[in-house]
């Protein structure tokens, strides 16, 4: 139903991420890395446009309405509480990152951690669970096998 429009576009690019074009414009925007379904469906309402409409459908001026929001989500009504980086560390100011500046802020952020040998730098650097979860039986992925213990036999 969706394809039958002349206009419709499989890959969509929104804020230099390609976006598949099959979906709905809410669950498409998930697909960019920093963009969850409630910050998806804040962001469409910004920029006036259905969140139910598939992304494949829209025209120049909502993608670029989408984009716009997406880039500086701050100025155009976001509240600072759907942020991903609230106060951040070297500047101390409230952003929202998405794709390859998240992945480097946070990557910097591990780094940063480790070098002045904080817990959870040094439960980072073991991979190890970082907020207080028990290892016992769980995280087994970077101890190896389950190990048991042997009945006594007769």
């Amino acid at each position: 139903m969706a394809e039958q429009n002349p206009n419709f576009k499989h890959i969509v690019r929104i804020a230099n991420i390609d976006v598949p074009g099959g979906k709905a414009i809410r669950i498409a925007l998930t697909k960019i890395k920093g963009v969850g379904v409630n910050l998806a469906d804040v962001v469409c309402h910004l920029a006036g446009v259905d969140k139910q409409q598939k992304a494949g459908n829209l025209d120049q001026a909502s993608v670029d309405k989408l984009t716009d929001v997406l880039k500086n989500p701050l100025e155009k009504g976001i509240p600072i509480w759907m942020t991903n980086r609230r106060r951040d560390y070297e500047s101390g100011e409230d952003k929202h990152l998405l794709t390859g500046t998240l992945d480097f802020a946070k990557d910097n952020d591990l780094k940063r951690l480790q070098k002045i040998k904080s817990l959870r730098g040094m439960r980072h650097g073991k991979r190890l669970p970082v907020r207080g979860q028990r290892t016992r039986s769980n995280f087994r992925r970077s101890k190896g096998k389950v190990v048991g213990v042997k009945k006594k036999g007769k």
